[in-house]
């Protein structure tokens, strides 16, 4: 039996060792090149050649652990706030912080916290690390941008024929999608061909919905619930209310009675800040604002009748065809009629007919949009036929404030920019989106941008002012984004739109107070001399004879030949042919009047 034993051991540990030592570079061997052997050869130019440092190995295999991935959602609430608190609603907000207040562990809790933040605060006063160097540098430049706003997307309405987007909704959840209310508002269009869906829109996936809603009749206008993010409001051409939850499918979950619903189309509906975030309320063009609970939605838990005579009469009642709602204000709400009045009512009132606190007499046709500023609720905007116009509810009797041009196309809806204050967005009947900044031009508008073709219906902003989202009359949804200039608010640009609300308020209420002194001093006048009133027939034959002779003097301006003259009080005399008597007779004729 042969024994042997194998041991291994580094080339370095046995043997001679190696010594090195710094030399000077020295030549060993010289070979001097041979120029007969230059013809077998053919020079390469260039030459690539490769070194590698680490060792060359056949096969390198490494093993990892996998990774479990694992899809979880977070439910983040503004600032804390449990959920039956709305964070938006200050009354609830208010208590709440009372309730916490009376606590026994708040005190303890600040007490200790109190040391920690004295040492924090004294630390940022030696040294401030937030300090910036080049802030005014920043500054000259962002004044320097020139307005802009450039289409990132379009969503088009999959059916058809094509219909209207009469409404636009952005998902409170970082604005990662939008609802959008597809309806024909056109007189008698029942084509049957025509679809009554309307869809909720993924950015991220745009091309196809991410749930198609399927109503049982087409939906004039969809809010999402601020609250429960998942409830979504909708009001419908047949007069119902209905809404969806949208983790159980594009199904309804409930609806109210026809018989109990509204008569109209509901172009208003919001939802309300309560405690269980389930109430709403709706308007429509028949005149009337009912209130709901969607845990049941059998018959309206309240009624509004707009009678603007205060009478509560449902036949003397203005259609409403636009609702407003903010928050802070959890009592008030605004309501534009059909007939150009805007009502501002007041739901904590007593009896009905106090309910409507104040009448606003505004436009011509009918009010398609009425917004409250997110920053002033006093001050509201409103839209309709040729111009948009900013009230304050501080003036009762008097005109607007403020008011852009007159355009030649109607104005068909209007928003605020939810970060600055004086900048709000119109949109018009020719397809083009006008961006206002009165802090910065007050007769023209900072942007116009031509969006399309088609009649702009609708508009929404996102929470940020950075998109904004434009429906045509032909379902098309263009998303706009604008510059940084026009979604970034500055220091003092908060003081500066109050400051000039106020002084256009103050204007307004000068010249509502020299309009009632002349009228009174007029009524004094007619009073002290009621013999001398004059005579209607005198007051009419006077008003004609200075008619006609602007007439007279308008031409003789711009160079045209005079037809007539006044001859004397009441008689116009026309030189020419009288048509009467054929070609070529006559020479003239007089009129008396």
């Amino acid at each position: 039996m042969e024994i042997r034993y194998e041991y291994s051991r580094k080339r370095s540990e046995f043997g001679r060792p190696c010594s090195f030592s710094d030399l000077l570079a020295e030549v060993t061997v010289d070979i001097p090149p041979d120029p007969s052997l230059a013809d077998d050869f053919i020079p390469q130019d260039p030459v690539d050649f490769g070194v590698q440092e680490g060792p060359v190995m056949a096969l390198h295999e490494v093993n990892t652990e996998r990774a479990q991935v694992s899809v979880r959602g977070v439910n983040h609430v503004e600032g804390g706030w449990p959920k039956h608190v709305d964070p938006k609603n200050s009354e609830l907000t208010t208590r709440y912080r009372e309730e916490v207040e009376r606590e026994e562990v708040y005190t303890k809790t600040v007490q200790r916290l109190g040391f920690v933040m004295e040492h924090y605060i004294k630390q940022n006063n030696t040294i401030d690390i937030y300090e910036e160097y080049f802030e005014e540098e920043e500054e000259e430049e962002e004044e320097e941008e020139h307005p802009s706003a450039k289409t990132i997307n379009v969503i088009r309405d999959p059916n058809r024929p094509r219909r209207m987007a009469t409404h636009l909704s952005w998902h409170p959840d970082s604005n990662r999608a939008v609802a959008v209310a597809y309806c024909s508002l056109d007189f008698q269009d029942s084509r049957k061909d025509m679809s009554f869906d309307s869809y909720i829109w993924d950015l991220a996936k745009p091309y196809t919905p991410e749930l198609t809603l399927k109503p049982s009749s087409p939906v004039v206008t969809l809010e999402y619930n601020s609250k429960d993010w998942y409830h979504l409001l909708g009001g419908c051409y047949n007069g119902q209310i209905v809404y969806w939850d949208t983790r159980k499918g594009g199904l309804p979950m409930e609806m109210t009675p026809v018989e109990f619903s509204h008569r109209d189309p509901v172009y208003g509906a919001c939802w309300l800040p309560s405690r269980t975030g389930t109430e709403c309320f709706s308007g429509s063009t028949d005149g009337q604002v009912l209130w709901w609970d969607i845990r049941k939605m059998s018959q309206p838990s309240e009624k509004l009748i707009l009678d603007i005579t205060r009478q509560d009469q449902l036949k003397e009642a203005l259609g409403a065809i636009s609702l407003d709602f903010a928050p802070i204000l959890p009592t008030k709400f605004l309501v534009g009629t059909e007939q150009g009045i805007i009502i501002s009512c007041n739901r904590d009132a007593k009896t009905p007919p106090e309910k409507i606190a104040n009448i606003f007499r505004s436009h011509i046709g009918a009010v398609y949009r009425v917004t409250r500023n997110p920053f002033f609720p006093k001050v509201f905007l409103s839209v309709g036929d040729w111009t948009a116009r900013i009230w304050t509810e501080e003036l009762m009797d008097s005109s607007s404030i403020m008011e852009t041009k007159y355009h030649t196309s109607y104005l068909l809806d209007v928003c605020w920019s939810p970060v600055k204050p004086a900048v709000f967005f119109t949109a018009r009947s020719d397809g083009i989106l006008d961006v206002w900044d009165f802090l910065f031009h007050q007769k023209e508008p900072s942007l116009s941008l031509k969006v399309s073709n088609d009649p702009l219906l609708s508009l929404c902003s996102q929470d940020n002012g950075r998109i904004v989202a434009c429906g045509t009359k032909q379902g098309a949804v263009s998303l706009l984004e604008i510059s940084p200039g026009l979604c970034t608010i500055r220091k003092n640009e908060k003081t500066l739109s109050s400051t000039m609300f106020e002084r256009e308020a103050r204007r307004e209420k000068v010249l509502q107070d020299k309009y009632r002194e002349r009228l009174l001093r007029e009524q004094e006048r007619l009073r002290a001399r009621p013999e001398e009133q004059e005579d209607p027939q005198e007051l009419f034959k006077q008003a004609r004879a200075d008619f006609l002779s602007s007439i007279k003097a308008e031409r003789r301006r711009r160079g045209l030949e005079v037809p007539g003259e006044v001859t004397g009080m009441g008689q116009f005399c026309y030189r020419g042919r009288d048509p009467s008597k054929g070609r070529g007779q006559g020479q003239g004729s007089c009129f008396s009047g």
